[in-house]
């Protein structure tokens, strides 16, 4: 995914404007909407105020995975638990939690019993 769509797809899950955005980063508003069209790209540090203002990573606006591991869920998934209340986030956790013990409980369950000699 590119720069730009990355972007776009950020102010909408943020629920803000292309102008409100430009202002808070003291961009003209042309300047953030050729991002988003991605005709333009910006610089390093207009990328690190970016990830700052959004609390994602530059890899996450740049779409790069570094790690063999981390996929397009792992990154989706972490931008909607920054994006929650500290209450919401401990919620989330838990039911998170609560999710892998019934995994552990089913598979205790399914797996045939051994007998004892």
């Amino acid at each position: 995914m590119r720069f730009g769509t990355v972007l776009r797809n950020l102010i909408k899950e943020h629920g803000i404007t292309q102008k409100s955005l430009a202002e808070k980063l003291n961009l003209a508003p042309s300047t953030l909407g050729s991002y988003v069209q991605n005709t333009r790209e910006p610089d390093f540090e207009l990328l690190k105020k970016f990830a700052a203002y959004f609390h994602v990573t530059t890899d996450y606006l740049l779409d790069y995975r570094s790690d063999a591991g981390k996929s397009p869920l792992e990154d989706d998934l972490l931008q909607v638990f920054r994006l929650m209340s500290t209450e919401q986030q401990k919620i989330f956790l838990e039911q998170g939690r609560v999710i892998l013990r019934f995994q552990e409980n089913v598979e205790e369950t399914s797996s045939p019993r051994r007998k004892d000699s």
